[in-house]
């Protein structure tokens, strides 16, 4: 199975969205609850149906970037959020992304639905685009790898293995607060550049 635009298209024609609860993921809300500097630079990868994107919105934060290989999720976010600008709605291959410099990169089920041989090529990516002292904040789900997917699973001691070279690992834990049908299935994690 190929992981393309064409395959990511499908999915949301089709209303395959298993991954999308509805809301924003409760760490993921808290997270951002407690941030006080509306200013910072954020990107949301892959961000779906961009319930991340709408909160931070909501929230004032103004400095908002989104990537997605698919264009049916930027449709939706436009259409939920029609003050966001167009600008900072980017259809492009993560690894392609030429904006960088930011403070903070928010992960929610992106890094689960790329191919596991591209896991260290996203570390990379994410070393680059983040400013020094930059983050990586959001959630892994906590099962054992598998071919099939996405999406695909990890365990605490993978994830330390990839990241620990280019991050210092502040966070990487079970999440205490996931929604029920993830609980005790995700890592919440804060990587800092």
């Amino acid at each position: 199975m190929k992981l393309t635009k064409d395959f990511w298209e499908e999915k949301y024609k089709n209303g395959d969205l298993k991954w999308d609860i509805g809301h924003v993921s409760t760490p993921l809300k808290e997270y951002i609850d407690q941030l006080e500097h509306k200013e910072i630079k954020i990107l949301v990868p892959g961000a779906g149906n961009g319930y991340e994107v709408a909160y931070l919105q909501m929230l004032g934060f103004r400095n908002v970037y989104v990537v997605d290989l698919a264009e049916q999720p930027l449709k939706r976010i436009k259409t939920a959020c029609p003050d966001f600008p167009k600008d900072r709605l980017i259809q492009a291959d993560f690894f392609d992304l030429e904006e960088n410099g930011f403070d903070l990169i928010l992960e929610q089920t992106f890094f689960c639905a790329l191919a596991p041989e591209r896991r260290a090529d996203y570390v990379q990516k994410m070393k680059a685009i983040l400013k020094p002292g930059g983050k990586i904040v959001g959630l892994f789900f906590d099962f054992p790898l598998t071919e099939v997917g996405p999406p695909f699973g990890g365990s605490k001691t993978e994830y330390e293995n990839l990241f620990k070279p280019s991050f210092q690992i502040k966070i990487l834990e079970r999440a205490y607060n996931s929604i029920q049908p993830r609980k005790d299935k995700e890592l919440f994690f804060i990587f800092e550049k």
